[in-house]
């Protein structure tokens, strides 16, 4: 499976930045292009400058359907909306597969994407792609052909509910929230200005953010339960990368005072160690995670407890929300799909401090 031919469509972002970081260091990939129409000509190295040891290269003009023919794999690294306007013509360049960060396929169910995000402008392709959370998906996206990575917050909260789908009393879980600027993109905005986001913190997209349609999409599957709630509030905080998640749920009290609870410490700990057994990036750790320890990794670093009376759980995860939460999911999936170890090209372990 070397010389893998690759491109990247949208490279300028952060995105696309570590898609780039990490693309040409995979030990399986023979050639990796990328385009930027704002970028178009510049050195990739001067716009990402950290990437200068590791190519020369410089972004090309090309159309999405142009880069896109001959190629194995295509990754579009654009804003929300740009991938259902171009992914047509990148079909039919015959690409082996396609990856999409944007959040274009991620929702299947037509009302659930429509409530967050409006009518869809493509809706006939949603059905190619499947979902690709990849330390849940694991060995079924084998084959796969267009994959729809899931977000960045979506990510942390789903890697928290997944294990407790199965719980025998029904949960409506809050699941905190906080994140660093540049989940909002490389384009400066008053909330990313530095003045506005040092030593502040704020909460946003209240009762409403986007992610929160691939968390549903994903609880109410997993639980059989096409009426199960979850909440995901979200806040902006004062660093730069990360995302720090916390889930608090309730569990109804037993029918009887002696009963054995439905959750203990111990067992809210191996509901995770099992889910997550043999699954690479997924971390258990015995004390709350520090998000500086998930920066510049691919893990999900999570920890979980139960109260002694078994009614209450806390679990918090740390990712970094552009490899975790973008790019290395990214590229976990594709390894994933082409029946590479999935581990391939993303084993580095962070700096720190940071």
């Amino acid at each position: 499976m070397s010389g893998l031919r690759i491109a990247v469509v949208g490279g300028a972002g952060y995105a696309g930045g570590e898609l780039l970081r990490l693309l040409l260091q995979h030990p399986e990939v023979g050639e990796c292009v990328a385009t930027s129409r704002s970028q178009a000509g510049k050195p990739i190295a001067e716009v990402h400058p950290t990437l200068a040891p590791l190519t020369d290269a410089r972004f090309s003009g090309a159309t999405p359907a142009e880069i896109a023919r001959g190629r194995d794999v295509v990754f579009l690294a654009l804003e929300h909306g740009e991938s259902s306007r171009m992914a047509e013509e990148i079909f039919e360049a015959g690409p082996g597969m396609i990856v999409d960060l944007a959040a274009d396929f991620r929702v299947a169910a037509p009302r659930l994407y429509e409530r967050f995000y409006g009518a869809h402008p493509s809706p006939d392709l949603v059905g190619r792609f499947v979902y690709g959370l990849a330390d849940v998906a694991g060995s079924s996206l084998r084959g796969a052909t267009a994959i729809a990575a899931p977000g960045c917050f979506a990510t942390a909260a789903q890697l928290v509910l997944y294990p407790l789908a199965g719980l025998p009393a029904p949960l409506s879980p809050t699941l905190f929230a906080i994140t660093g600027s540049s989940g909002a993109g490389a384009q400066p905005k008053p909330t990313t200005h530095h003045p506005a986001r040092a030593h502040n913190v704020f909460a946003y997209s209240v009762l409403g953010h986007r992610h929160e349609a691939e968390v549903l999409q994903a609880w109410r599957a997993w639980t059989h339960r096409p009426d199960a709630d979850a909440r995901l509030v979200v806040h902006a905080g004062p660093f730069v990368r990360g995302i720090y998640l916390t889930l608090h749920a309730r569990l109804p009290r037993a029918a009887e005072p002696s009963a054995t609870p439905a959750v203990s410490a111990a067992s809210a700990v191996e509901l995770y160690r099992s889910s997550y057994a043999g699954r690479p990036f997924v971390r258990l750790l015995d004390r709350p995670p520090e998000l500086t320890h998930a920066v510049g990794t691919n893990y999900a670093l999570i920890h979980a407890a139960a109260s002694d009376d078994g009614r209450e759980l806390q679990v918090s995860v740390a990712i970094d929300n552009l490899i975790k939460g973008a790019g290395g999911q990214a590229i976990q999936a594709m390894n994933l799909a082409l029946g590479l170890p999935e581990e391939t090209g993303l084993t580095a372990v962070g700096v720190f401090p940071c």
